[in-house]
C-alpha cells in the first residue's frame, strides 16, 4: 500500500524542465524588475527632456529679464527726454515773446547733463524762429514746416491732434539716425480754451540713446534686435541688431514710441540648447540611479525563484493540514458553547469542559448529574426550566429554554439551552443539546434600550434647540422682527411664487437716530428702535411683512392684491407715527423717518431689484431734506445710472491723470500786482472736454476721492510754481483749494512735510461747502 501511494505522488509530481538564463530572466519572478527597468527607461527619457526644457526655460527667463531691463531703460530715457522738452515747451507757452538768447539759456538749463538731444527747434506759426544749439543749427531759422513736403504732414498731425507726436527711427540729413518728438505750442484763450499756434521739434540721437540704455554694452550676454512694427502687427524694418535674431525663437517685448511701435527681440549669445557635456553628465547620473534601483529588484527576483522551489515542497503537506484545520475551525467557532448529552433511560448526564464552566462546576469533579444542574438554577426559574425540559422528554420534541444560574461567588448568569431528542440503536431515549451564556447579550440589549431612550430624549431636546436657533438666526434679538436673512428668504419665495406679480417694498430709515444714540447712549437708541418696530407693526396690514435689515433701517414687503391700495398715504402715516416723542429718563426723544417706495409693475422684473429701487428712492428722499417719502421712478433710475457711470469715469479719470490744474492770477487790489496764482481743479474728459467741479464734485465726495483729486492738483500746482520760478517769473505763492475730506485726513500734515516747497509759498483755501458738511 505504501508503495502504491508513493507511485501516485510520483505520478502527480510536476515535471520541471531545465530553463536557459534568458527564460529564467523573463519568468514571473523577475517581472517586477523588468517593469522597473522599462519604467526607469521612460523616466530617464522624460527626465532628460525635462532637464533640457528646464534649462531652456531658465535661459528664456534670464533673457526676458535682460530684455525687460533694456526695455525699461530705453522707454525711461525716451519718456524722460520727452518730459524735459515738455517742460521747455511749457515755459515757451508761458512767455510767447521769448527771444533766442533767453531760449538758449533756458534750454541749456533744462537739457543740461544729457547728450541725447541733437537739436531743438521752436516754430511759432510753424516757422522756425529759435533753435538750440544755435551755432550748429542757425541755418534752420526761417524754415516753414507747412511749405515743406517732407515736414508738412507731421506738423499738421501735431496741430490737429493737439498732442505730442513721436516718430522714428528717422535717417537724419546731418547723418545717423534719430528720434523726433514734435510738441504743440498752445496759446491760452479766455474761459480755459487754447489754440495751437505752432510746434516745437526735438531730435534725439539714437546711437546715444542705445548707449544710455545698455544696448552697446560689450558685456551684454544677449543678442538684441529692434524692429519697427507696422499697423498690421508685422515687422516692417529691423533697424538695430541682426535680423537673424528674429529667426531663432527670440524673447520679444514691445515699446510704444508715440505713434510708432518697436519690437525688441533677444536670444542668448550661447544659444538655447545645452552643451553635450552637460547633457551626458545628467544622463549618466540618471543611469547610475537606475542601476541602484533595479539591482535590488533583480536580487529580489532571485530570492523569489528560490522561494517558489521551497513552496512546492510545502504544498505536499498542505492536504495533511486541511483535516486538522477544519476541526480547529469548528472548535474555535464553538469555543463558548457547552455540549451536553442526557440519557433518559439510565439517568446519566454528560457535560464537556465548557458546560462545567457555564454552571461553575469544578473541573476535577467526576460525577456530574441532573442534581448538579438543578442546584445552580435560580429559585424563581427552577419550576419553569424543569417543566420545559420534562415536556421535551415526554413528547420527544425539540427543547428550548432560557433561565438564570447562580455561581458560587453569588454572580448571576443567563443561560440559553436548546436540544434535540432521539433514540439510539438500543432504543434508549436521549437528548443532546448545547448551552451558552447570554448574559452579555441581555445586558447589551438593556443598555441599547436605555441608550435609545436617552437618544430619543436628546433628539427631542435638540429639535427644541434647533427651532430656537432657527428663530434666533432669522429674527432680530432687539426688536423681535425678522432680520435680513429672513427677508432674503421671503424675497426668494416671492420670486418663485405664482401669484407674486404685484409687490411693493417700503425702505424706511430713521432720521436723527444717530444723534440720540451718540448723545444719550445705546440704551436710548435701543428704546427708539423698539418704539419704531412696534409703531411700524401697528400701522401696517397684518399680511404685510416687516423686517429690520440694519442699524436703523426697516423694510416692509406688501402684496397689494386689494384694489385702492395707496402706499404714499401709508408711508406718510408711518412717518407721522414714528415722529411721536418717546420719553427716556426724562428726555423727550424724537426721530423722523425717510421712506423710499418701489413697486413691481412688470412680472419680468426681478424681486431683488425692488430692494435696490427702494434704496434709490430712499436716498432721494434723504437728499431732498429727509422726513419725506419718495417713490421710485424711471427718472430716479436714470439718475442712478448716470451717477454710477460718472463715478466709474471719475475713478478711471484719476487712473488716467485726466484731472488737471487751471491757474488764475491773484492781484493786489491796491497795486494791481500779481501776488499769487490759484490752482483750480478741472476734469479733462476724453469726450466732454474740460469740466468744472460742479460736474463731478458731489459724486467724487460720495466716492471719498476728493482728497485724492486735491492731492493731484496740489502736486501740479507746486510743479507749475517751480517751473515759473525757474523761468524767472516771481510768483510769491500758489493757492489750492482743500475739501472737508482732505481736512479730515490724519496724514495730511505728514504728507505736506514731505513736499518740496519754500515755506510761505503755499496757501490753502477752504471750500465753501465745508461749513455745511456736518448738516
Amino acid at each position: 500500500m505504501s508503495g502504491t501511494v508513493a507511485l501516485m505522488f510520483k505520478y502527480f509530481e510536476p515535471k520541471h524542465k531545465a530553463q536557459t538564463p534568458l527564460q529564467r530572466f523573463f519568468s514571473l519572478q523577475y517581472l517586477p524588475a523588468i517593469v522597473a527597468i522599462l519604467a526607469m527607461l521612460c523616466i530617464l527619457v522624460y527626465a532628460d527632456w525635462l532637464n533640457q526644457s528646464s534649462a531652456t526655460r531658465a535661459k528664456r527667463d534670464e533673457v526676458a529679464e535682460k530684455i525687460g531691463m533694456i526695455r525699461t531703460k530705453l522707454e525711461g530715457n525716451i519718456n524722460g527726454n520727452v518730459q524735459l522738452v515738455r517742460g521747455l515747451v511749457g515755459a515757451l507757452e508761458m512767455d510767447p515773446s521769448m527771444e533766442q538768447g533767453k531760449f538758449t539759456e533756458l534750454a541749456s538749463n533744462v537739457l543740461e547733463g544729457t547728450s541725447q538731444f541733437r537739436n531743438v527747434a521752436v516754430a511759432p506759426n510753424f516757422v522756425v524762429t529759435m533753435v538750440y544749439p544755435y551755432g550748429e543749427n542757425q541755418q534752420v531759422v526761417g524754415f516753414d514746416y507747412l511749405k515743406s513736403d517732407l515736414q508738412r504732414e507731421a506738423a499738421l498731425q501735431v496741430k490737429n491732434s493737439g498732442k505730442v507726436v513721436v516718430t522714428g527711427p528717422v535717417h537724419l540729413v546731418q547723418g545717423g539716425d534719430g528720434l523726433i518728438a514734435r510738441f504743440p505750442l498752445k496759446a491760452r484763450l479766455a474761459y480755459g480754451q487754447f489754440q495751437i499756434t505752432g510746434i516745437a521739434s526735438a531730435v534725439m540721437d539714437l546711437n546715444t540713446l542705445y548707449r544710455a540704455s545698455g544696448l552697446m554694452d560689450p558685456n551684454l550676454s544677449v543678442d538684441v534686435a529692434i524692429s519697427l512694427i507696422d499697423r498690421n502687427g508685422q515687422v516692417a524694418e529691423t533697424f538695430f541688431g541682426q535680423p537673424a535674431v528674429l529667426l531663432d525663437d527670440p524673447v520679444r517685448s514691445t515699446i510704444a514710441i508715440g505713434h510708432e511701435t518697436w519690437q525688441l527681440s533677444a536670444t542668448p549669445k550661447t544659444g538655447w540648447a545645452l552643451s553635450l557635456v552637460e547633457v551626458w553628465r545628467y544622463r549618466l547620473l540618471l543611469l547610475f540611479g537606475e542601476f541602484i534601483i533595479v539591482l535590488p529588484m533583480l536580487w529580489a527576483g532571485r530570492l523569489m525563484e528560490e522561494r517558489q522551489r521551497n513552496a512546492y515542497k510545502l504544498a505536499q503537506r498542505e492536504d495533511e493540514m486541511k483535516a486538522l484545520s477544519h476541526r480547529l475551525e469548528i472548535a474555535l467557532q464553538t469555543s463558548k458553547i457547552g455540549v451536553w448529552d442526557f440519557n433518559v433511560t439510565s439517568d446519566q448526564l454528560i457535560w464537556d469542559e465548557r458546560m462545567r464552566v457555564l454552571y461553575d462546576v469544578p473541573q476535577h469533579a467526576t460525577d456530574v448529574g441532573y442534581d448538579n444542574w438543578k442546584s445552580v438554577l435560580h429559585p424563581d426559574d427552577l419550576a419553569q426550566a424543569q417543566a420545559e425540559f420534562g415536556h421535551a422528554i415526554d413528547t420527544e420534541s425539540n427543547y428550548r429554554s432560557e433561565f438564570r444560574v447562580i455561581w458560587r461567588d453569588g454572580s448571576m448568569h443567563y443561560i440559553r439551552a436548546i436540544g434535540t431528542c432521539y433514540r439510539d440503536f438500543r432504543g434508549n431515549r436521549k437528548i443532546v443539546g448545547v448551552n451558552w451564556d447570554v448574559t452579555e447579550d441581555l445586558k447589551l440589549q438593556a443598555d441599547l434600550r436605555q441608550a435609545k431612550q436617552q437618544s430619543d430624549a436628546q433628539n427631542e431636546a435638540l429639535e427644541i434647540a434647533r427651532v430656537r436657533m432657527e428663530r434666533a438666526a432669522l429674527h432680530d434679538a432687539l426688536t423681535g422682527l425678522p432680520n435680513r436673512r429672513y427677508l432674503d428668504q421671503v424675497m426668494l419665495e416671492a420670486e418663485t411664487s405664482q401669484d407674486a406679480a404685484d409687490i411693493t417694498v417700503l425702505h424706511i430709515d430713521l432720521d436723527r437716530f444717530k444723534d440720540i444714540n451718540d448723545t444719550l447712549g445705546h440704551a436710548a437708541g435701543d428704546l427708539i428702535l423698539r418704539h419704531a418696530a412696534t409703531t411700524l407693526r401697528q400701522n401696517i396690514r397684518p399680511e404685510d411683512f416687516l423686517a429690520r435689515i440694519g442699524g436703523d433701517e426697516f423694510v416692509v414687503v406688501s402684496r397689494h392684491t386689494a384694489s385702492g391700495m395707496c402706499f404714499g398715504e401709508m408711508a406718510a402715516q408711518l412717518i407721522e407715527a414714528i415722529s411721536k416723542p418717546v420719553d427716556y429718563e426724562g428726555h423727550e426723544c424724537r426721530v423722523g423717518a425717510s421712506i423710499g417706495i418701489a413697486s413691481r409693475l412688470d412680472e419680468s422684473e426681478r424681486i431683488e431689484q425692488l430692494l435696490v429701487n427702494a434704496d434709490i428712492a430712499l436716498y432721494e428722499a434723504k437728499r431732498r431734506g429727509r422726513n419725506r417719502v419718495e417713490r421710485f421712478t424711471d427718472t430716479l433710475r436714470q439718475v442712478a445710472v448716470n451717477t454710477k457711470k460718472t463715478a466709474d469715469e471719475i475713478l478711471r479719470g484719476i487712473e488716467q491723470n485726466e484731472f488737471i490744474a487751471y491757474f488764475q492770477p491773484q492781484f493786489d487790489a491796491h497795486t494791481l500786482e500779481i501776488v499769487g496764482i490759484e490752482a483750480l481743479a478741472r476734469w479733462d474728459h476724453p469726450t466732454k472736454g474740460i469740466l468744472s467741479p460742479d460736474a463731478f464734485l458731489m459724486i467724487a465726495e460720495s466716492l471719498k476721492v476728493v482728497a485724492t483729486i486735491d492731492d493731484i492738483i496740489l502736486e501740479q500746482a507746486l510743479l507749475q510754481h517751480f517751473r515759473l520760478t525757474a523761468n524767472g517769473l516771481d510768483i510769491p505763492k500758489v493757492s489750492v483749494n482743500v475739501s472737508a475730506q482732505r481736512l479730515r485726513d490724519e496724514t495730511l500734515l505728514d504728507r505736506l512735510r514731505l513736499l518740496n516747497f519754500i515755506p510761505g509759498t503755499l496757501s490753502f483755501e477752504l471750500l465753501e461747502s465745508i461749513s455745511l458738511d456736518g448738516h
